[in-house]
């Protein structure tokens, strides 16, 4: 039955319970259907951008393993594999001299660049003076200068100095370009410890300094593995400056000595050795990387979230 003036009768009221009901219903119904398509698709998509980030890494190492015309051939397995390439890259006295070179030079500037950045980084995070942003502004701008437009004036600097193919001369222009990440990482991380532990440290009879290396500089650890593991990975991979400011096998870098393997014949294109040295060169960094990632990812969210 139903009523004149707007006034709902019972009947409306069950019709309208049924309609809810069937509503309820209908959604339960799609319920299940949507709680198992949404993990699937977001696996799917998880599992093709593993794939499209490892493959060039896999096809590296699938072609490492090939010698002769197998090289010719684009099988995602090798068919013969061998470990010939990599006996051979090692075999080689340059590559070896190389890969010494890259590490010193690489250890010596990540060391420089956290000390020296991370006593700038504190004046930055604690001292109060005018500008203080502009001039954090100007220093990480100079990692955004390309190296292409100063590699000719050290050339020239360098040659005249004797710096030219040395440590020395790849070691100063490397630790220009990585000191304004590492102080502005730093900066960041300084900022999140509270003043107050330097001070409880300073009433206990620290020095400045102690409670600097003692306090401050422990809390600050995940912040300077990831601004010597940039620094490391910077330097590690850098190729302009190290083929223009170096000329001889004691001053190669890794880059620059498998960008000179040659063949066994006259334009040939060593493509096995050069994939072997380059899954050499590689396996140092990705374990770095796995080793320290929640560091790395601690340190480059410094600051990010306030509150």
């Amino acid at each position: 039955m139903e009523a004149s003036g707007g006034v709902v009768t019972p009947g409306t009221d069950v019709r309208q319970q049924e309609k809810e009901r069937e509503e309820a219903r209908a959604a339960e119904g799609r319920g299940p259907r949507r709680n198992w398509v949404r993990p699937v698709l977001m696996w799917l998509a998880v599992i093709a951008i593993i794939i499209f980030c490892l493959f060039p890494f896999y096809w590296l190492v699938n072609v490492s393993l090939k010698t002769g015309s197998d090289l010719s051939q684009s099988d995602l397995v090798p068919p013969s594999p061998t470990l010939d390439n990599y006996t051979s890259v090692f075999e080689n006295g340059d590559f070896t001299s190389a890969l010494r070179n890259s590490v010193i030079v690489t250890s010596v500037t990540t060391i420089l660049a956290l000390i020296v950045g991370s006593f700038a980084a504190y004046a930055l995070a604690r001292l109060r003076f005018p500008n203080k942003f502009l001039l954090l502004a100007v220093i990480l701008s100079i990692s955004t200068f390309p190296p292409i437009a100063i590699a000719a004036p050290i050339f020239k600097l360098w040659t005249e100095f004797g710096l030219y193919d040395t440590y020395v001369g790849l070691i100063l222009p490397y630790l220009t370009f990585a000191l304004p990440l590492a102080i502005y990482i730093l900066t960041s991380f300084f900022k999140e410890i509270p003043k107050e532990l330097e001070e409880a440290a300073l009433v206990d009879g620290a020095t400045y300094f102690q409670a600097f290396r003692k306090v401050v500089l422990p809390l600050a650890a995940p912040g300077l593995v990831t601004a010597g593991l940039l620094t490391a990975f910077f330097v590690w991979n850098e190729f302009l400056l190290a083929q223009t400011l170096t000329s001889s096998p004691k001053a190669f870098t890794v880059p620059v000595s498998v960008a000179n393997f040659t063949g066994s014949q006259k334009f040939e294109i060593p493509l096995g050795t050069i994939s072997a040295a380059s899954v050499v060169i590689t396996i140092p960094l990705v374990l770095a990387v796995i080793v320290f990632q929640k560091r790395i990812v601690a340190g480059l969210t410094a600051g990010a979230v306030k509150g």
